[in-house]
């Protein structure tokens, strides 16, 4: 077993995993799991850059996990950055700050390294036994993969939960409380553009199992399975019917900022955000025809971990 520490900094949360792990056998221990809701993405789509409160929040968790990582004496830190430090043009200023934090590079990754540590990380416990459709659906971009011991095919596409959010439902920085028909009917329109290209590459219907990771769609299986409060043990692995999902789906987009707020399994940090989320998961499902969602707390965050361990090659 070698301990390690994983960070994945996406455009919406940044997250740590710090666990002993054993590649070989597929085993992650986990000692310390945590999330805060960073929104580094902020502003990107629309200015191109990292918006400097935005690298702030971000550079106030490095600090704390940096003191987590040194508690837990891990032997290898790896950190790995997606979406929102991809696209910006000052991402330099964000990599000098991690490095200055942390004492690592963060790894700016591409959309199908993305992919692969997503499937990684959502299907080693499975054992290959099945063929899996894996959508990690993040803050500025949503991961396609097709596999089964391994990865056959992947796709990264840039639709994510604040991406689409920021672009269609935002009023002055809010977002539309509920938003309109119109601007819903444009993030229907922008995923459906999306999920054309993902299929020029990508065979999505042929997967028997649709596997879900990331914070919509866990958040959207906590309300589905009517918790009180957020638990991931009760999250992780379980099964939401698309008939769940579109329920879901058009509560959330026809419910207002406070009635959001009120939902016990909701983060504060996705109220603005949740909709956009849900709503590229239900049309994920129609588009492949899936008529349930297995719900992943394991995704790109243990595929870092499992890499971290292995030796170089």
């Amino acid at each position: 077993m070698t301990r390690v520490a994983a960070i994945d900094c996406g455009t919406n949360s940044i997250r740590l995993l710090v666990a002993d792990a054993q590649p070989g056998t597929g085993e992650l221990v986990d000692l310390d799991r945590r999330m805060k809701i960073v929104r580094l993405g902020q502003g990107v789509d629309r200015t191109g850059r990292l918006a400097p409160e935005a690298l702030e929040r971000t550079f106030a968790a490095c600090r704390e996990y940096a003191e987590v990582i040194e508690e837990h004496g891990a032997r290898h830190v790896r950190f790995v950055a997606t979406s929102a430090s991809r696209d910006a043009d000052n991402r330099d200023e964000f990599v000098r700050g991690v490095v200055d934090i942390l004492g690592v590079e963060p790894e700016v990754i591409t959309g199908d390294q993305e992919a692969e540590f997503s499937f990684t990380g959502a299907t080693k416990e499975l054992g290959g036994r099945d063929s899996y459709l894996v959508v990690d659906i993040g803050g500025g971009s949503t991961e396609f993969v097709v596999g089964d011991d391994r990865v056959r095919a992947a796709r990264s596409v840039d639709i994510g939960c604040v991406r689409l959010t920021e672009r269609h439902l935002a009023h002055d920085g809010e977002a539309g409380d509920p938003p309109t028909a119109d601007r819903i009917a444009g993030i229907r329109a922008d995923v459906e553009a999306a999920l054309d290209l993902v299929e020029r590459t990508v065979p999505l219907r042929e997967p028997r199992t649709l596997v879900g990771l990331a914070g919509s769609v866990t958040t959207v299986a906590g309300i589905a399975l009517d918790l009180p409060a957020y638990d991931s043990a009760a999250i992780h692995h379980a099964r939401i019917t698309y008939e769940q999902v579109k329920r879901i789906t058009d509560r959330l987009l026809t419910s207002t900022h406070a009635e959001r707020a009120a939902i016990p399994v909701l983060h504060p940090g996705r109220v603005d955000v949740i909709g956009a989320g849900a709503l590229i998961l239900l049309a994920i499902m129609e588009r492949t025809g899936a008529r349930e969602v297995v719900v992943s707390e394991h995704d790109i965050l243990d595929g870092i971990a499992y890499y971290a361990a292995e030796p170089p090659s």
